[in-house]
């Protein structure tokens, strides 16, 4: 008998219970939750368990290996953190929400077959677009529809993958899949769709800074990363996603040097650094999926941080425009503190975990001879530190200032954001912990004098960069649109398609039906047989003599003449021959429907 329960029953179950608590009770056990999910992760034993027999399928909801592990360990300490962050709050709806969204992402991660890592995956849809209407303001609704309606849809390339993928094979069973059919690339595209991969990445900017303070910190961390976890499993080495990769984390800067919204910013960074690890799951070796896994890892902690810091700012001044802020550290230096750190790691600066975590998977494809993916990588983190590293904390904490003088945050954001600062620092001091829960054995030396010198020396180049073009950074008060423009505009001239000209249609189509072919079968259910006749005579008119037409067209006229009466009176057809047909209709619709 196993000793463990799955992470995703104890989060999941225990947010049903968070609507029966208040005060001091509900926030020790918002804490308490997630520390006792962490020892039970902690005693799960690799191997299969919690499996059950599900219409002749294996359904397995305990899939225990280093690769899971690592990205349980990071969910359950990122809901001990954001529930931390969000401790402050009365409303129930975005703490339920919150731990369920959690739990949905640890029964993915955890799942050993397709049904029930779909089940976990759309868990994690519904419960996220409940933390962006969360916040109940008009751009919140807007933006949650959109994002549900974008994940279903993904859903739906998921699911028909999954299905076509198990009528081939025979099973259910999640794991390695080969990259050469229509299956494979359905789910594959399911999958895309969460981790952002452009052009499937709107959603994320879109919805994220719509979302509440806090909400945003638990979007930051699963749904993207989750994604990452699948592909890490179903796809390494495909070498479409070492470009793909690529091309998430020069598109994430560019957007995000363009950008005025502080939480956007964050936003697009997310693509930036969850290109980072889509390109390592295409590289595909041993350092990459280490580096992967580790970059996950590191990403969520500084990432959490940076949206708390962010959260804190528009928690206590209402504003989340670069250009409205400016001259904060006067009045909150410890948030300041803490986003630097955010920052640096994000930047890969040593001493911290992003420097552990992408150096592994930058060292991997040199050390696979792919010099284009290396030299992008390399510039894609000297653009990091440009937009996040620096242009972030310097115009909401420095630049110029904007008046305001907000006090620091409560605290218990506080204390979160001391939390996964210390963690990120810690992670980058002392490496050798984050190597002892990798899927592979780490041989990566990351503080070697060259190493350490040419990340240094990137770092300033950003730097000198980001001053000497300063003038041109400045913000102004724009909105930038990204590929949601088609589906912002689309649905838009989808309403009217649907408004105008399939009204129109439909409208024609019902008239024709209705005032033509109805009336039309009931005019000839009156008198079948002298229909007929009139229609055989009709047709002997078109190929007969000139002489037979005379004759033929006088028999059309008699039969008009008589045409409703009942000639035939011993044969009660009419209405029955209508309604039988219609029967026969229906019942071959059924049948092959």
């Amino acid at each position: 008998m196993t000793n463990w329960i799955p992470p995703a029953a104890i989060f999941i179950f225990g947010a049903c219970i968070i609507p029966f608590l208040t005060g001091k009770a509900k926030q020790v056990y918002l804490l308490l939750l997630p520390v006792l999910a962490f020892i039970n992760l902690l005693n799960m034993p690799e191997g299969t368990d919690w499996v059950f027999n599900f219409l002749g399928y294996e359904v397995i909801f305990g899939k225990v290996d280093k690769l899971s592990k690592v990205f349980g360990y990071i969910f359950v300490i990122m809901a001990f953190g954001g529930a931390l962050f969000s401790l402050h709050l009365k409303e129930q709806q975005e703490s339920v929400a919150g731990f369920l969204y959690a739990g949905g992402s640890l029964g993915v991660v955890f799942a050993g077959d397709f049904l029930s890592l779909f089940i976990f995956w759309e868990i994690m849809s519904v419960s996220s677009t409940y933390i962006v209407w969360s916040r109940r303001t008009k751009a919140a609704q807007d933006a949650g529809l959109r994002y549900i309606l974008v994940h279903l849809l993904g859903g739906l390339f998921l699911l028909f993958g999954i299905i076509i993928n198990a009528s081939n094979s025979g099973s259910i069973e999640f794991g390695f899949i080969e990259l050469n059919g229509l299956a494979s690339y359905l789910i594959l595209i399911g999958f895309a769709v969460n981790a952002a991969i452009p052009p499937l990445s709107a959603w994320l900017s879109d919805s994220y800074p719509e979302s509440t303070v806090t909400g945003a910190v638990f979007l930051s961390a699963f749904t993207t990363k989750t994604a990452v976890y699948v592909l890490c499993r179903a796809f390494p080495g495909a070498e479409i996603l070492i470009w793909a990769g690529a091309l998430m984390t020069i598109y994430g800067i560019i957007y995000a040097i363009l950008e005025n919204d502080m939480r956007r910013v964050l936003a697009y960074s997310i693509i930036n650094q969850v290109g980072f690890m889509v390109a390592g799951i295409g590289i595909g070796t041993e350092l990459s999926i280490n580096g992967t896994a580790s970059h996950a890892f590191a990403h969520i902690l500084y990432k959490a941080l940076l949206f708390m810091s962010a959260g804190a700012v528009l928690y206590r001044t209402g504003k989340s425009k670069c250009t409205d802020l400016g001259g904060l550290y006067k009045t909150m230096p410890v948030t300041l503190i803490f986003c630097l750190v955010g920052a640096a790691s994000i930047s890969a600066f040593p001493l911290t975990g992003g420097f552990i975590s992408k150096s592994m998977i930058i060292s991997a494809s040199g050390h696979e001879k792919m010099t284009v993916i290396w030299l992008l990588l390399n510039l894609a983190s000297a653009g990091v530190f440009l937009h996040a590293g620096i242009k972030f904390p310097y115009f909401v904490f420095f630049a110029k200032d904007s008046g305001l003088r907000p006090k620091e945050p409560p605290l218990n954001m506080l204390l979160a954001m001391g939390f996964f600062a210390f963690l990120c620092i810690f992670i980058g001091v002392f490496p050798g912990v984050l190597y002892r829960i990798l899927p592979y054995p780490v041989e990566f030396v990351p503080y070697t004098a060259s190493h350490v010198i040419n990340q240094l020396q990137i770092l300033l180049f950003s730097a000198l960069a980001f001053f000497t073009l300063l003038k041109f950074l400045q913000r102004t008060e724009t909105i930038s649109l990204d590929t949601d423009w088609f589906y912002r505009k689309g649905s838009r001239a989808f309403l009217w398609f649907v408004d105008t000209p399939m009204s129109r249609f439909g409208h024609q189509m019902g008239k024709i039906f209705f005032d033509y072919i109805l009336d039309s079968l009931i005019w000839f259910s009156r008198n079948p047989l002298a229909v007929l006749k009139m229609a055989a005579d009709t047709m002997f008119l078109l190929v007969s003599d000139p002489d037979q037409r005379i004759e033929i067209k006088k028999r059309i006229e008699k039969e008009k003449e008589i045409y409703p009466g009942d000639i035939i009176k011993h044969w009660p057809i009419g209405s029955t021959v209508l309604y039988l047909t219609f029967f026969l209709l229906t019942c071959l619709l059924v049948y092959y429907l």
